[in-house]
């Protein structure tokens, strides 16, 4: 189920996700599509006005992840951390309809679902609204004239330094070096983030993980700190 992306004012309609669809739906799937994800989504304007009020219970803050994939790993962290509410963006169809499957089995009712471009959903959240920010194995765009594409940037950074409240983390991992490499040097230049130092946590390997495992190339986590500092 496309949906057309709106875009806000300022934000540059550069493409930095892959694919929107890839093999065909089930029926199981289509049907979540067109029945739980209206139910699940988080509509821009009402989480411009206060993204809690998304959610049905009472949540201590928001945590957001970009990118969820097939949802493995906000589906976990969610049951982890009931008191949270999570909102995952994901413009990859199949991928949603493998989170809302997750979903209708387990009865998780503290995920909600932007199936776009997380930049719109940046641009439309409140200041420092936002605890924690998950941006998982992001497509690396390994060639040069895609860097462009690459989803740490200045202006993606400053929009997530934005909606994070001061102290706030923002979780990057990546199995390619050259990206950990470019995560770090943008950050150096960007006074809304320190690095720190990361905390162990015992987490699922998600599928995309697997494969590079296999492949020989080992993820790096990079864990940052909001700054005080306006933006």
């Amino acid at each position: 189920m496309d949906q057309p992306v709106t875009f806000p004012a300022g934000r540059p309609a550069i493409r930095i996700h892959g694919r929107k669809r890839s093999h065909r739906l089930s029926h199981q799937g289509q049907e979540l599509l067109d029945g739980l994800l209206p139910i699940l989504s988080a509509p821009l304007d009402i989480a411009a006005q206060d993204p809690k009020s998304l959610f049905t219970g009472a949540c201590q803050e928001i945590w957001l992840e970009v990118g969820f994939g097939d949802g493995r790993h906000l589906a976990w962290r969610a049951g982890e951390n009931l008191q949270i509410g999570f909102i995952g963006c994901e413009p990859y169809v199949n991928g949603v309809a493998h989170l809302l499957t997750h979903i209708a089995e387990t009865g998780l009712d503290n995920i909600r679902i932007h199936p776009g471009d997380a930049r719109d959903l940046l641009a439309a959240l409140p200041g420092g609204s936002i605890g924690r920010i998950y941006l998982l194995f992001p497509d690396p765009w390994p060639r040069k004239r895609h860097h462009k594409r690459r989803f740490i940037s200045p202006q993606n950074l400053t929009a997530m330094a934005r909606v994070l409240r001061p102290g706030g983390q923002l979780i990057f991992a990546s199995d390619s070096a050259d990206y950990c490499l470019w995560t770090l040097m943008h950050m150096e230049n960007h006074s809304g983030f320190v690095e720190v130092a990361q905390e162990p946590e015992d987490t699922p390997v998600t599928r995309y993980e697997a494969k590079a495992r296999a492949a020989g190339r080992p993820a790096h986590y990079l864990c940052f700190a909001r700054t005080s500092i306006a933006i």
